[in-house]
């Protein structure tokens, strides 16, 4: 599978101001279009810590690297300066990212009636790329995502906000994944179990999983210890759907006949 890293840049997430709702939305999306997560990681908005962190994952030869937050106009929007030291490649006003950004300001004079909204130097800054950067359009926003290719890996960059986040991601990255893919397709199924402890369960997921290695089992307490409910997770990815969902099914058959044996009992299916 291809392997994918996300990372996420913003004091507000290491303080516990914002929730990080965006690496969890995009892990969902990748994981369903069949490729491997491999790590999210954090920084702050700093250039030497988002430098050191981009160098790190490209260590690990990812097939791409993608990072949320920090495109904006203000002094701690920092994704880009950092990428650039870390690709040793020097930021530069980007024809393209410029067209964009000025037609973005020409639309809101037009919107509050406006004769022209002046381009400031905090405004130009969304349009300073790393060198061999390219733009990529934002439909809800005014900061360009980012794409560059670096050795094996291509590194991404996409704001912050959200709505804007996912709307590039759908128009301009999700084709390109995609395409890596192939036709690997993920497939999950869950099962809630009651009358038996997470701890009863533990060696019944440790034998399943050996006997299926393909399929990966998590447990999820929902309950309390002393009065029970677990969810069990299934999941796998293979090289088509007919694959993946004979995979889940020959596990969750294992799974249920042990658990009814050891009397616990299925509450809840649920397949995906």
């Amino acid at each position: 599978m291809a392997n994918i890293e996300i990372m996420s840049v913003g004091n507000e997430l290491l303080i516990g101001k914002t929730l990080n709702t965006n690496a969890q939305w995009m892990a969902k999306r990748l994981t369903t279009l069949g490729l491997n997560v491999r790590r999210i990681t954090t920084v702050s908005d700093d250039v030497d810590e988002i430098s050191a962190a981009v160098n790190e994952a490209i260590s690990r030869k990812p097939d791409f690297l993608i990072t949320t937050g920090g495109l904006g106009p203000t002094f701690d929007d920092k994704t880009l300066e950092g990428i650039a030291k870390a690709l040793n490649a020097p930021l530069e006003l980007n024809e393209e990212a410029s067209k964009m950004v000025e037609e973005k300001y020409k639309t809101y004079a037009q919107e509050r009636g406006l004769e022209k909204i002046e381009l400031t130097p905090a405004r130009v800054k969304m349009a300073r790329l790393p060198k061999g950067a390219k733009p990529l359009p934002n439909p809800v926003g005014t900061a360009p995502g980012v794409i560059i290719k670096h050795q094996k890996a291509t590194v991404v960059s996409l704001p912050g906000v959200p709505s804007e986040m996912e709307a590039i991601f759908e128009k301009s990255l999700e084709p390109l994944l995609k395409k890596l893919a192939g036709k690997a397709t993920f497939f999950e199924a869950s099962l809630g179990v009651s009358g038996m402890m997470e701890s009863e369960l533990a060696p019944i997921i440790d034998k399943v999983m050996h006997d299926n290695p393909y399929v990966y089992i998590k447990s999820h307490p929902r309950g309390q210890e002393g009065i029970p409910h677990i969810e069990i997770h299934l999941s796998t990815t293979a090289e088509d759907s007919a694959t993946a969902k004979n995979r889940v099914s020959r596990a969750i058959v294992q799974i249920t006949e042990t658990i009814q044996t050891k009397g616990g009992k299925i509450t809840r299916f649920k397949a995906k």
